[in-house]
């Protein structure tokens, strides 16, 4: 039996059947992972759990200044929901309250661009606009989301505007924008993926060869070889293993690397992912190998 551990229930991350690998393999850089994992946990206790988004956006507005930005997370949460975000009324709205927080608490906008980027696709035009001026803030925070936003937008017609960014000093930003450019449709970003696998940010690297395998490229597979090297990532990585959050940061990398490879069907990396399948002390990534082996074939 193939099947070694159940995996933990996580948003756009288990791995299933192809289809499925290509939407849910990017290694989402730690920015917007801290920006969704705050200190807002002390504040959940203000906001009841069965508000409407309506709601959250009229606490948004109108609230204090303690109950603004847990009211944007609340809400930034609550478009996970597909019968949330599928609602087109949302989205005039969120963009009003976006413009109107650009002198508040930075947090504010950072989840409300969040919940922008989590509406079904296309934007609408006005919070494309209103995203992309917000490149130019010197919150980098702020900018960060709004790449993470137009990377969710689905469309095309946004590349150009993100490419410059990718010569920015911030790695985190580079990191944004190397995953916005591969979760984006279309070919005219391969080249500024193709940069980016040198880039001196081994994350940076890692999201480019990711990108470039969903796209069916195989210019990444030597990173994604590297990425499937349990020595290396071990030197690589700095972060901690966090048992009580039953998090292994070592295991995502490789994890990542697992669906890419299943995705792009790259017989030179067939070896690794067998190897893995059987003697990793992940149970995890092993289970993952053997995944990602049922779709190589």
């Amino acid at each position: 039996m193939d099947k070694l551990v159940e995996r933990e229930a996580a948003t756009r991350n288990p791995l299933v059947a192809a289809p499925a690998l290509a939407v849910q393999f990017f290694l989402i850089p730690l920015a917007v992972v801290g920006i969704t994992v705050s200190v807002y946990v002390g504040f959940r206790s203000l906001l009841a759990d069965d508000r409407k988004p309506q709601d959250y956006l009229a606490e948004v507005r109108n609230g204090g200044s303690d109950r603004r930005w847990p009211a944007a997370y609340e809400l930034s949460r609550l478009m996970a929901d597909p019968k949330v975000r599928a609602d087109r009324t949302l989205a005039p709205e969120l963009v009003k309250a976006f413009v109107a927080a650009k002198d508040d608490d930075p947090r504010v906008r950072q989840y409300l661009a969040l919940a922008i980027g989590r509406l079904d696709p296309p934007l609408p035009p006005e919070a494309v606009a209103e995203l992309t001026r917000t490149l130019s803030s010197s919150d980098g925070e702020a900018r960060i989301s709004a790449i993470w936003a137009l990377g969710s937008s689905g469309d095309p017609a946004v590349v150009p505007t993100l490419q410059p960014l990718y010569q920015s000093d911030d790695p985190g930003v580079r990191k944004m924008v190397v995953y916005a450019l591969g979760a984006l449709p279309g070919e005219a970003q391969l080249t500024t993926l193709r940069t980016a696998l040198e880039d001196s940010t081994p994350d940076v690297r890692w999201n480019a060869a990711v990108a470039l395998a969903r796209k069916g490229n195989h210019d990444g597979v030597p990173v994604l070889t590297q990425m499937l090297d349990r020595a290396y990532v071990e030197r690589t990585v700095k972060r901690e293993v966090r048992q009580d959050e039953d998090r292994d940061p070592i295991a995502d990398v490789m994890i990542s690397g697992l669906r890419a490879a299943a995705t792009l069907k790259d017989g030179q990396l067939k070896a690794s992912v067998t190897t893995l399948s059987q003697t990793d002390r992940s149970m995890k990534v092993r289970q993952a190998a053997l995944e990602a082996l049922k779709v190589m074939g």
